[in-house]
């Protein structure tokens, strides 16, 4: 795997140097305060992917689409439960405050994080998402240099199946869970449809980056979902306009659904803003399909 990074500007260089820098320090915060096991936790690996492992970024925050490509990042560690992404809340929140607020950083990053068994069951199981990232990853920091497993790619018929199946896994609960936000809405019972319509993207996102890559991030927090499905196809980042803090906050209201509306009083949502957020739904749920689509049908003159 290659360790250079030559072809980033040395400003790009140097936010990554902070980036690490506090990955491992609220890493060793956190430690610190673990118990038995988690006491032994260990970063293995921190590898560079995506667009900027590539090259081909995109930087165009001035721009009316105001697009920013994102530092994307595999944190790899020894132990399954460090994966856990509550174990990384507080160096999520400090990266997002030195982006939004100390302006220390000019880049987003989105990092996931897996043990090392975990990617190289990836790469045993022909997981493109974790075949990609060997490919074209760059390792920032390694503890050792003991590589990861050798990828085993699907065969073409192996692949082709399992993409239909994700596809009609996935999109069949998005339809049954679109299903209850429409019953919800008109019985105008807001808190159960703003739920529901959350489900509805849910499914949408997982099962677009299934069929893409046969990966995705065992999460709900959409904003975090729908970054990683975004990087996969532009016409998926086309779906949420953007222009207006207005919309913004909707989507967060979506966003927030998947707790709040099932457990605080406190959460108010109304018609207006589940219409249009039905509306962006229903969009994403075509853009889903068309890309799936096109993926399986890649797949199946493959297989020939």
């Amino acid at each position: 795997m290659r360790t250079d990074l030559d072809h980033l500007p040395h400003a790009k260089q140097r936010e990554l140097e902070r980036v690490i820098h506090i990955l491992f320090e609220e890493f060793e915060a956190a430690k610190a305060r673990a118990t038995g096991e988690r006491k032994r936790g260990k970063i293995l690996k921190i590898i560079l992917y995506g667009s900027y492992a590539r090259g081909g970024w995109v930087d165009e925050p001035h721009t009316a689409k105001g697009y920013l490509s994102d530092f994307d990042l595999l944190v790899i560690v020894n132990q399954r439960e460090l994966a856990e992404r509550e174990q990384w809340v507080d160096a999520d929140e400090r990266l997002t405050t030195d982006l939004v607020v100390n302006k220390t950083l000019h880049t987003p990053v989105n990092f996931i994080v897996h043990s090392l068994q975990q990617v190289n069951d990836g790469l045993a199981h022909g997981r493109f998402f974790f075949m990609d990232i060997v490919g074209d990853g760059i390792a920032l920091y390694q503890s050792d240099d003991t590589p990861l497993h050798t990828p085993k790619p699907k065969t073409p018929e192996e692949a082709l199946a399992a993409a239909k199946e994700y596809f009609d896994e996935w999109m069949t609960s998005a339809v049954d869970f679109k299903d209850g936000f429409d019953f919800y809405m008109s019985k105008r019972r807001w808190k159960k449809a703003s739920f529901l319509l959350h489900q509805t993207a849910e499914s949408l996102y997982h099962g677009v980056m299934l069929v893409s890559t046969f990966y995705t991030p065992h999460n709900h927090n959409l904003s975090f979902l729908r970054k990683q499905a975004e990087k996969l196809d532009r016409r998926l980042y086309d779906v949420w306009p953007r222009d207006d803090r207005k919309q913004r906050a909707m989507f967060e209201k979506l966003k927030e659904a998947y707790v709040k509306a099932r457990y605080s009083k406190h959460y108010v949502i109304g018609e207006e803003e589940l219409t249009w957020l039905g509306e962006r739904v229903e969009q994403l749920g075509q853009v889903v399909h068309a890309i799936s689509s096109e993926r399986i049908e890649l797949l199946a003159k493959d297989a020939g």
